[in-house]
């Protein structure tokens, strides 16, 4: 680990508590206009999956040699985001006060990066399940808040993330040094798929993280299938 990668894990860190907070101007002035409180809270968590999270995560492969520090910043923006729901000072712009996903979200992303790098020291690869999370799952939230303005799942709002996942998950796949692009679309569909459901705990942060990442792992074990 270099110290300019110590000091880009900071930036990132400001940057994302930067999106955070900024996203109660969004809250305040959405609700000011009439909105419901739980539809801008809705909304402004997808503004931070997809300008915090997706973001960090496209810059991840250029400055980090190796997964330590994003493991670090998913847990610790967990935690953070664990700690604020259980505090006094729930961030009530963009938490939802029934769930705690944006924490899970945090941790399978540190998990998802880390596992995949270690194991093919590929960090397009490694970045991609966590990019399906962020913009993928962050589209859908969008689509379907507009389309319905509560939390719900719809299948418009899972064809809204294959629209987004799949030339994702060929391009990123092609662009790796494993290059495995069908196995990148295949680990998009089934992210696309899986997106609808919940069991409980196992949110669907959890199930897009381990579904396209156990995908991506077999793809990368057996090899290009083109």
């Amino acid at each position: 680990m270099e110290s300019n990668e110590i000091v880009w894990a900071a930036g990132m860190a400001t940057w994302t508590i930067l999106v955070i907070y900024g996203t109660r101007w969004t809250y305040n002035r959405w609700t000011a206009q009439g909105m419901d409180q739980m539809v801008a809270v809705y909304y402004n968590r997808k503004i931070v999956h997809m300008l915090a999270a997706g973001v960090v995560l496209l810059v991840v492969p250029f400055v980090f040699t190796d997964p330590l520090l994003p493991l670090i910043g998913g847990f610790t923006l967990g935690g953070f985001t664990a700690f604020m729901h259980r505090s006094k000072h729930r961030m009530y712009w963009m938490q939802n006060p029934e769930n705690m996903n944006d924490s899970s979200f945090a941790i399978m992303l540190g998990l998802s990066v880390y596992l995949l790098w270690i194991l093919f020291d590929d960090p397009w690869l490694a970045v991609l399940p966590s990019l399906f999370m962020a913009f993928g799952d962050g589209v859908t939230g969008v689509v379907r808040n507009k389309m319905f303005s509560k939390r719900t799942k719809s299948a418009w709002g899972n064809v809204a993330m294959a629209i987004v996942c799949l030339p994702m998950g060929w391009f990123i796949g092609t662009a790796s040094i494993t290059s495995i692009p069908v196995w990148g679309l295949l680990s998009g569909a089934l992210a696309s798929f899986v997106e609808r459901y919940e069991f409980g705990p196992i949110d669907d942060n959890v199930l897009i993280a381990v579904a396209s990442t156990l995908l991506l792992i077999l793809g990368a074990t057996l090899g290009p299938l083109v």
